[in-house]
């Protein structure tokens, strides 16, 4: 994992209240810029243009998150049941028991390197013989890791070590080290660190001489120029896909120090980028969120994200990134738990607001003793997601 086992951790706020509105920004920030990018995903700026103009928001009735949402609500979901003990093996287990031994939504199971990884579950392959697939590459661990940097608040290097973790049942490589960056990157900026240091953790956590690290440094040395240079820096000519993690965490990043932050403008710089836009606007989303927290978020935009509607992974149904969000902090506060005892649950209604959710009665079972079924939750599940049309990750 290159230098960052030798960086100090930083100092998350002290204030449990800010903490817990850089996680909520972090989680709500990733559901945000997914929704925002998922329309332009895999078009060209000139095709962006021709269709919209400049993307300045939602450009469909009903916006919805796709399969980088969902597969960051199962994430976090094995962080708070397994904390920091989580192994390969529960990865592996917990990817059969809610993935690959049920049905799959239309989307069926997202991208190529989800496929890829299912396909090999289903043959008896086990972790990480599961992750020995065309697209182990890919950026579908970068697109979920922002769960373990929320865990890991402040401590760069913990973040990167579960998110390998987390990748091993699906991902080698450059997949893992986009994943590893993102990580570590979101655990810098839940505890305050400016644009500039986050990407500097976020390089750390990656080989200096590695795909991912050289573009990542292309891309944020020319973030003061504007997405057009980010995008020249960072975009990976002639490869007929747009999933591959050293192109889309750049160009993440690049939106992100553009930016300097801001939310608005980091993930519209993504969005305006296009390419694995959904994935690359969830990432900046991510870090901008988790930089200037939950307020940061344009409250027409944050109004849209209700609870998962599970049209990738009918499991996260239900679930809502707020409530993974307040679970994660709980969950890291409370480190000697017993593994695979899940903790308190909370509840989020079916409501556009960010503020404190409801308290929920917990059952003997871990559950809160609903089914996890919502009457609505502000999306028609309709998006497609990179790979859903056989053609992205």
């Amino acid at each position: 994992m290159a230098t960052i086992d030798h960086l100090p951790p930083l100092a998350p706020p002290r204030d449990t209240g800010a903490l817990r509105e850089r996680a909520r920004g972090a989680l709500l920030g990733l559901a945000v810029g997914d929704a925002l990018g998922a329309p332009a995903e895999n078009l060209g700026p000139a095709e962006i243009r021709a269709r919209w103009g400049r993307i300045t928001g939602y450009v469909t009735d009903r916006p919805a998150g796709t399969d980088d949402t969902e597969y960051t609500i199962f994430s976090g979901l094995l962080l708070i049941r397994h904390g920091a003990a989580l192994t390969p093996a529960q990865v592996e287990a917990a990817w059969r028991e809610s993935i690959a031994d049920r049905d799959e939504g239309p989307f069926r199971g997202a991208g190529f390197s989800e496929r890829g990884t299912l396909e090999n579950l289903r043959k008896g392959l086990t972790a990480p013989a599961s992750a020995q697939h065309r697209h182990a590459w890919s950026d579908g661990l970068a697109m979920r890791a922002a769960a373990c940097g929320v865990f890991a608040a402040g401590r760069p290097a913990e973040a990167a070590r579960l998110a390998a973790i987390d990748g091993s049942v699906s991902h080698q490589g450059e997949g893992l080290y986009g994943g590893q960056a993102v990580a570590a990157g979101v655990a810098a900026a839940m505890a305050g660190a400016p644009a500039p240091a986050v990407a500097a953790v976020a390089l750390a956590a990656v080989p200096e001489d590695s795909w991912t690290a050289r573009s990542l440094r292309r891309a944020v040395a020319v973030a003061h120029r504007g997405e057009r240079a980010v995008r020249s820096a960072a975009v990976i000519r002639g490869y007929p896909w747009t999933d591959l993690a050293p192109e889309a965490v750049a160009l993440a990043f690049g939106a992100y120090t553009a930016a300097d932050g801001d939310f608005r403008a980091a993930v519209l710089t993504a969005v305006n980028m296009g390419r694995d836009a959904d994935t690359t606007a969830a990432v900046a989303g991510a870090l901008a969120g988790a930089t200037r927290g939950a307020a940061s978020i344009p409250a027409e935009w944050a109004a849209a994200i209700g609870p998962a509607r599970g049209s990738c992974l009918p499991s996260m149904a239900g679930h809502h990134v707020l409530d993974i969000a307040d679970r994660l902090l709980e969950r890291a506060a409370h480190p000697n738990r017993p593994p695979g005892h899940p903790g308190p649950r909370t509840h989020i209604p079916t409501t556009t607001s960010t503020t404190p959710p409801r308290r929920t009665t917990v059952l003997p079972d871990g559950t809160d003793g609903t089914d996890g079924r919502h009457e609505t939750d502000g999306t028609d599940g309709t998006h497609m997601t990179s790979g859903a049309s056989e053609a992205a990750r």
